[in-house]
């Protein structure tokens, strides 16, 4: 089976370009702040200001090398999302949008998918400066590829304050709403930021139109996904919205039994030159995307036929003496199973080709009991039939 890396279009990086020009930050300063950016976004977040966007050195490293790192993860779960919507005019509210990352990610991705239709983009964010940024972008990639059919508008709004959709109600319903990196920033030090979030998401769900799809996507640190876990539980308790991906179920989350679990994703991508000579220079490696998500919708629909035999695989394909592992996730929990070596066979060889993200099928999972108790490790036997349901890269599907 093919898998296909991510990617960022010459487009978009020539816009991101085009604007860090203009503001001449030497190349070992740029990478000094993506360094301290980064510290920031993963081992001290209580430190992270919410205005963090409005110093110029900040937004510029920003644009950088987190523009195109975050776009490429949104790109990939547009490729995810069903695609019978967009047939005809496409609207999409990008919240908490920063310099517009979202907005270049969808306006990139429709322009390079040629959908017909006209796009329509409104962004919100608490920042002027960040706003500018992202309408410049646009401007610069309309310009750069002659586009014609799209629009972009921008409102200055704190999420944080309950009267943010007022004027934005005019223009919905939306077809998609994207939240990325956003949530985890809001309510940092409220009493009950789960609650408070919650609210937020529900505000922005009444805005979704009935076929669209709202898209969460949240650093993949222990602390930010399980606090997405726990945003998911509340929604669904709520019934506020079901989940398309990646979830194969509406149950509580099982990843939030044990305090030490947490689901993230894993993708593969190519590496822009940017990103590569900010890498060596700070000693970072970002040759895979890595983030948590969900995608939401109210009319029920999933990203495959939930079945009892259908599982998420939740983590990587572990290589032990004599032996592979896996965890796998569905409507009946988080478990591990395994398959030896020995038993590797014509029917199962699809095991060997497991990663973190895929949707897998598995004709019989059998667990031995030993002293009156269940193993808790399930196995795959020589003759069960194993079959990649869905690769979770772009166009890659399994039969």
């Amino acid at each position: 089976m093919q898998r296909h890396n991510a990617t960022v279009s010459p487009l978009v990086l020539d816009a991101i370009h085009h604007l860090v020009e203009k503001e001449g930050l030497p190349q070992s300063r740029l990478a000094q702040v993506v360094s301290d950016l980064s510290r920031l976004f993963t081992k001290e977040r209580t430190e992270l200001s919410r205005s963090y966007l409005e110093a110029p050195a900040v937004a510029t490293a920003y644009l950088s090398y987190f523009v195109p790192v975050n776009l490429s993860k949104i790109q990939v779960l547009l490729d995810e999302m069903p695609i019978a919507q967009l047939q005809e005019q496409f609207s999409v509210l990008d919240l908490g949008s920063g310099p517009g990352t979202g907005s270049l990610a969808v306006l990139d991705w429709w322009h390079q998918q040629k959908y017909a239709g006209a796009l329509s983009v409104v962004a919100v964010d608490s920042s002027q400066g960040a706003l500018t940024q992202a309408s410049q972008l646009w401007n610069q990639y309309c310009h750069a590829a002659g586009i014609r059919g799209a629009s972009f508008h921008s409102y200055k709004r704190d999420l944080e304050q309950t009267d943010w959709s007022e004027s934005i109600r005019q223009s919905a319903p939306f077809d998609l709403i994207i939240l990325a990196n956003t949530v985890n920033e809001m309510y940092a030090g409220a009493k009950d930021p789960i609650a408070a979030r919650t609210a937020v998401v529900s505000q922005a769900l009444s805005l979704l139109a009935p076929s669209g799809t709202m898209m969460i996507l949240e650093p993949a640190l222990r602390e930010t996904s399980r606090a997405l876990h726990h945003l998911r539980d509340r929604l669904l308790q709520e019934k506020q919205c079901t989940v398309f991906s990646p979830c194969l179920h509406e149950n509580s989350c099982p990843a939030l039994v044990n305090p030490y679990d947490w689901c993230h994703e894993e993708r593969a991508w190519d590496q822009p030159t940017v990103i590569q000579q900010i890498d060596d220079e700070v000693g970072f490696i970002k040759d895979a995307l890595k983030f948590s998500y969900l995608l939401l919708r109210k009319d029920g629909k999933t990203i495959t036929e939930r079945r009892s035999d259908v599982y998420r695989v939740v983590s990587e394909l572990r290589e032990m003496k004599g032996e592979k592992r896996a965890w796998l996730c569905n409507e009946q929990g988080r478990h591990e199973v395994g398959r030896q070596d020995r038993l590797a066979s014509p029917q199962n060889e699809a095991f060997d080709q497991w990663h973190r993200g895929a949707i897998v099928q598995i004709e019989r999972i059998v667990r031995k009991e030993k002293g009156g108790k269940v193993s808790a490790l399930g196995r795959i036997e020589q003759d069960a039939a194993v079959k990649i349901v869905r690769d979770q890269n772009p166009l890659c599907f399994g039969s």
